[in-house]
């Protein structure tokens, strides 16, 4: 008998909360980028089953065709618009929702460098005033919350500046999921000021920030470690007075580095899915690995989209 994979046998009520939230809402026409691999085609089709998204698929025509095909999956009623291959398939995809005919953009089978190269090119990219950002909204089966943790798949090594556009970013994401106003820890390896560790001068420089009105909508704290950041037992025993200490909902990392192996290490060790979502584009962007499993995808469309139609109505989406 096979051996089910963790992944196949454990729950996940708070991506299937998520993704019940955005059935509710009409779907939106998604740009999808070279879904040219089993996951990305089947998890853009699975997605327009549930009514979240209208994909565009835009790639290979042949190449999407048989592969549909393979996997027993149609792609008949869906606008499929060739292209010779990933790069010109990312610029396609980009143009499409420039021309306002697609409301979400969705990475397949390419690199992600390939389509964010795209999306940040000044004359025909989708850039604003803001960074663009990336944050994974994982679904930890040991803890009680979603946890938002950003950046660790664009920005390698942000400055103070970078920093307060990913802080933003990661605020209003929450917010406009209708999730409140969040808890927001800027992580270090300690939680005092020490000048011979950058990250804690970034955070206490961000905290003030936040004082000020340059940071809005979410409660800061930093520098905290991971533990007491998340855990009220582990703020207790340091003697961290802070309503974000332990109950942090938002987790700012310091670099690239420490973000990808935190999302890692709660992926592989934790059990935990990574939704991922890059933010400070014209529109949200679903930007998942290519390893991620069907479930991941949907519930990254459902981010997406809850995002989208938040910014529609300029008000968070309420259950």
């Amino acid at each position: 008998m096979a051996k089910l994979a963790v992944s196949e046998v454990r729950k996940h009520e708070k991506y299937e909360r998520l993704v019940a939230k955005a059935k509710r809402l009409p779907a939106l026409a998604t740009a999808v980028a070279h879904p040219c691999d089993e996951s990305s085609l089947r998890g853009a089709l699975e997605a327009a089953e549930a009514g979240l998204i209208i994909p565009i698929l835009v790639g290979p025509q042949d190449k999407i065709i048989r592969l549909a095909k393979s996997l027993s999956l149609s792609v008949d009623g869906f606008d499929l618009i060739d292209v010779p291959h990933s790069q010109a398939a990312a610029d396609k995809a980009v143009e499409i929702v420039r021309a306002g005919k697609a409301e979400l953009l969705m990475k397949g089978s390419l690199h992600s460098d390939e389509l964010l190269a795209a999306v940040t090119k000044r004359e025909t990219g989708l850039r604003t005033g803001r960074r663009i950002s990336h944050v994974f909204v994982m679904d930890v089966p040991t803890h009680p919350e979603t946890l938002f943790i950003t950046d660790a798949a664009v920005n390698i090594a942000p400055d103070l500046m970078a920093k307060r556009d990913i802080i933003q970013n990661a605020i209003d994401l929450y917010a406009g999921l209708g999730l409140g106003t969040p808890k927001v820890a800027i992580l270090s390896a300690v939680e005092t000021v020490n000048p011979a560790i950058p990250s804690t001068i970034d955070a206490a420089a961000l905290c003030k920030m936040a004082d000020r009105g340059q940071i809005t909508g979410g409660e800061l704290e930093g520098p905290l470690a991971f533990d007491n950041a998340i855990s009220p037992e582990a703020a207790r025993i340091k003697g961290i007075k802070s309503p974000v200490a332990g109950h942090a909902q938002i987790l700012v990392v310091p670099d690239l580095e420490a973000g990808n192996m935190l999302a890692k290490n709660l992926t592989f060790i934790s059990n935990a899915d990574a939704a991922g979502i890059v933010l400070g584009a014209r529109v949200p962007i679903i930007l998942t690995s290519r390893a991620d499993n069907v479930r991941t995808r949907m519930a990254s469309c459902a981010v997406a989209m809850l995002l989208a139609h938040s910014r529609r109505a300029n008000e968070p989406i309420r259950t």
